[in-house]
């Protein structure tokens, strides 16, 4: 089914991993594509066109319209070119899937500067960026999607990864107020939190025979499996579905929860320290979330 036919999609972090997959359903969704990809390895070395070069010769000869795109989401200059470069190319744009991503992982009291930066510049200001650039392109024409990337490790928690928890928490709160201001012009947002193995979770240490075994239900989940949900959250067909935020799991789909308050007390006369630790704390404590990550929450095997 060509649910996007002749739609214009901007995909970042294209290359390789859940970006191929994504790339490849949305051409066969009828998609023209630009694939952004700077083509560095996790750690930022490198700088290979190669694999998105490659990538968009494979779905031309597919009979597809794809074009290559190397510029950084990073930078606010660099991300508007990606996004001028769908109009360059084609004439429009109709969706934004926010892929691109790095991982500095460190324990928190360990963390550098540059690993927490780097992390942040593209994954948060790099959704910001790109989202942006689109935004008045979106507007005048009073449709479009935004799609991004979020992760477990921001939804729930994870060791080693402050940096990229918090600027996977922040991309969730970044696509809800997107919704919030675009819904007016037609616009909509939401979240993806893939479950796929990838460059990503490639890194992931092993160093136990639980993580051990964690790993190698990972490598069972195929990073394909997560374009059926950016494909349809890209299209028409979603419509109706705005500010959510939806995990992919091998054959799963989840729809998870948002904050809201679960649970208050009202003292009339107010409260001191010494009446919050003998009142409140007690009586909210039973709702207290406990210190997990997400292989605690998410902890059935899928396949």
């Amino acid at each position: 089914m060509q649910s996007l036919q002749d739609r214009v999609v901007v995909l970042t972090g294209a290359a390789g991993g859940i970006g191929r997959g994504v790339a490849l359903g949305l051409a066969a969704a009828g998609a023209k594509v630009v694939l952004n990809d700077i083509g560095v390895s996790l750690a930022g070395e490198g700088g290979d066109a190669s694999a998105v070069e490659a990538l968009a010769a494979d779905i031309r000869a597919s009979g597809g319209q794809a074009v290559a795109n190397r510029d950084s989401v990073a930078g606010a200059a660099s991300a508007a070119r990606i996004v001028q470069n769908a109009l360059d190319q084609f004439g429009r744009i109709d969706a934004v899937i926010n892929n691109a991503g790095n991982l500095r992982d460190r324990f928190f009291f360990n963390m550098s500067e540059a690993e927490w930066r780097e992390v942040i510049d593209v994954h948060l200001h790099g959704s910001f960026f790109v989202s942006r650039a689109a935004a008045p392109h979106f507007r005048e024409q009073r449709s479009g999607a935004y799609v991004h990337m979020t992760s477990t490790s921001g939804l729930i928690g994870n060791f080693g990864q402050a940096n990229y928890s918090a600027a996977k928490l922040g991309v969730v709160a970044l696509s809800k107020s997107i919704a919030l201001d675009m819904a007016r012009y037609g616009v909509r947002s939401n979240c993806i939190a893939p479950f796929a193995w990838s460059r990503m979770t490639d890194s992931i240490p092993a160093n136990t025979p639980e993580e051990l075994a964690r790993v190698e239900k990972l490598k069972r989940m195929g990073a394909e499996k997560i374009a059926p949900m950016a494909v349809f959250l890209a299209s028409d067909a979603a419509r109706e579905v705005n500010a959510q935020i939806f995990g992919v799991r091998a054959n799963e789909i989840f729809l998870f929860s948002q904050p809201r308050p679960v649970r208050s007390v009202h003292r009339s006369e107010g409260w001191t320290p010494e009446s919050i630790a003998e009142v409140a704390m007690p009586a909210m404590q039973h709702e207290f979330y406990a210190l997990e990550r997400s292989p605690d929450v998410v902890n059935w095997d899928p396949i």
